[in-house]
């Protein structure tokens, strides 16, 4: 049998640059449960190894950033990706690594999601990286998705009330990144609310849905930006991927909401379609 590669299907594939949880909530391991759920192929650059289960982190091991180097060029030289989502970076010179590579390679559809602490409050971000990740990082990224703590810390000042969050959302698109969701999951109340700038065309989407009650909540930035990724890997437009994404998000939860695992946080149900 003779098989004709260009006539052969292709996949949607979608590059994780993030750290590794070893529960299997968040980190990569959500970022590949959800690409695949989302019928997406996931290739992964590991940043760091945590070893965590659903009640918090208690040690991190940070990947040699030659060896981030490496990873990357394998997989993107061989596969490509359409999309990339970046989760946790670790250090500065991580971060300078995949930036040098963002750059040399000139990938589309990039998609950060500023890991800086885990739920459980670890920090999982050096301060001196902070800077790198705000000069170096930003203006190579097409979505940047912190959540309020985050945007406090990449703004150095606290954001109270929905004035200050969409100034905080322009202010950190000058930062070099055109486009801001600032997701408002920390705010009390029975809604949620994340506010999408789009910065090119200076306009605001309000994503407002009711929140989902439920213990498990773990890897839910993850699973949010990995799932944005994947919609811009299959070619919905930015708008339209944030939308799609926090409905899958939303639904996760809700469906997770009927599971228990371990003895404190546990994760979304991320193939809540399936089974």
């Amino acid at each position: 049998m003779v098989i004709i590669r260009d006539r052969m299907k292709t996949y949607h594939r979608v590059l994780c640059i993030a750290g590794s949880d070893s529960s299997g909530g968040a980190g990569v391991q959500a970022d590949l449960k959800t690409i695949s759920a989302l019928g997406c192929y996931g290739i992964t650059v590991i940043t760091a190894l945590t070893s965590q289960n659903t009640q918090g982190v208690t040690a991190i091991h940070a990947v040699p950033p030659d060896f981030v180097g490496a990873q990357m060029t394998a997989v993107i030289e061989d596969i490509g990706a359409d999309a990339v989502k970046i989760g946790m970076l670790f250090s500065s010179e991580i971060i300078q690594v995949v930036c040098n590579f963002l750059n040399e390679h000139h990938l589309q559809n990039i998609v950060l999601d500023p890991v800086m602490a885990s739920q459980s409050g670890r920090q999982l971000l050096q301060d001196d990286a902070v800077i790198s990740l705000k000069s170096l990082l930003l203006p190579q990224v097409d979505l940047l998705m912190p959540n309020l703590p985050e945007a406090e810390i990449l703004l150095g000042h606290s954001i109270q009330g929905e004035e200050e969050i969409q100034k905080a959302a322009c202010d950190l698109s000058r930062m070099g990144c055109d486009n801001i969701l600032i997701k408002g999951g920390h705010l009390e109340g029975m809604d949620t609310t994340d506010w999408l700038y789009l910065g090119k065309q200076e306009r605001f989407v309000r994503f407002q849905g009711s929140r989902v009650k439920t213990v498990n909540d773990h890897g839910t930035g993850c699973t949010l930006s990995s799932a944005v990724a994947s919609f811009l890997a299959k070619g919905l437009a930015l708008e339209d991927a944030v939308q799609s994404a926090k409905i899958y998000i939303t639904e996760a939860l809700q469906a997770g909401a009927a599971y228990t695992i371990g003895k404190g946080r546990g994760p979304a149900h991320h193939f809540y379609k399936y089974w």
